[in-house]
């Protein structure tokens, strides 16, 4: 091999984490027998067909992603729960990878790897980064496809707009690039709601459950108020009265969190505000009695409204009957 042609292919195979696939290495200049010996001698680790692994020791993860998108042809794209773990918003690493391809296309199985094929990849792979994988928010209405449930879903488009990865504007024009998508109107509506400050599954329930079919007044989301010399944000700030819903979820304030979330609420009531804070199951199985505490304490704050029932049932309606 030529010192010209070793440092290309140490070039290219640098730019994808250690990997090289068999066309990329005959276009380099190396010949098949060449390349049979490196296997042979076990210089390069055979990874799928015709894919290999060229540096010393053993792949990486992202190794394996070159790997599996150089088998899967030109044009394919990381999609899904793996592109969703580059984009820097999913839970954890999918075991598989995912991987589309053109639609056209036919791959044979890889181990480890899940073969999807879609008609407008082109359009939807991102066009600079690498690995090559979907837009941020094609991924995002990829997974909504995916997702068991409305509020699953709902997760994901609150997730990535609160870490700002993406905005609701973003998200709603690939939405609009889509003949098809599951949730399409629920979505569209959940949106603008994000768009005013919802960050959370937990805070959307709020709005829908509590504050607007009960009458009481639009907070203001995610407001930034100064407490004791240092900016807070709150979940919804009743500015007018003075008063502040925080609300606990475990996607919001997990474990290791919630020390300094309770010096964040002491500084709040320090400086003045008052603070009313409620989980899920206040939220999801008590929202009609939550309302009802909610818009009693903004009553002792100067609120003149009148609290609505929802419905029958509601603990509202029961309360003014007795």
């Amino acid at each position: 091999m030529s010192p010209d042609v070793a440092r290309a292919c140490k070039e290219l195979a640098r730019l994808q984490q250690g990997v090289i696939s068999r066309t990329q290495a005959l276009s380099c200049g190396i010949s098949p027998d060449a390349i049979d010996r490196l296997v042979r001698s076990g210089r390069w680790q055979l990874i799928h067909r015709g894919v290999y692994f060229v540096s010393g020791g053993n792949p990486t993860r992202d190794s394996l992603l070159w790997a599996a998108l150089r088998r899967a042809g030109p044009g394919a794209a990381l999609c899904l729960e793996t592109a969703a773990d580059l984009h820097g918003f999913a839970d954890r690493p999918s075991r598989l990878i995912h991987i589309a391809i053109p639609r056209e296309r036919r791959v044979s199985p890889m181990s480890g790897v899940a073969i999807h094929r879609s008609n407008r990849l082109r359009e939807a792979t991102h066009p600079s980064l690498l690995p090559p994988r979907t837009r941020l928010e094609e991924t995002v209405l990829d997974l909504v496809g995916k997702a068991t449930n409305y509020e699953a879903a709902l997760g994901l488009a609150c997730c990535v707009c609160q870490r700002g990865l993406t905005t609701v504007p973003l998200v709603v024009a690939a939405m609009s690039k889509r003949a098809r998508l599951r949730w399409r109107n629920e979505l569209a509506t959940a949106l603008s709601d994000i768009g005013t400050g919802v960050h959370s599954v937990l805070e959307y329930r709020y709005l829908h459950r509590v504050e607007r079919p009960h009458g009481l007044p639009t907070a203001v989301r995610q407001a930034k108020v100064d407490a004791n010399g240092r900016n807070r944000y709150l979940d919804n700030l009743y500015g007018a009265y003075g008063l502040c819903v925080e609300l606990d979820g475990l996607q919001a304030h997990p474990d290791e969190q919630r020390w300094q979330d309770m010096r964040r609420v002491n500084s709040i009531i320090e400086a003045g505000t008052t603070v009313l804070r409620y989980g899920w199951i206040d939220i999801d199985r008590h929202a009609c009695e939550t309302a009802l505490q909610v818009g009693s304490v903004m009553g002792r704050l100067g609120w003149l409204g009148t609290l609505l029932p929802c419905g029958p049932a509601c603990a509202v309606a029961t309360r003014r009957a007795d």
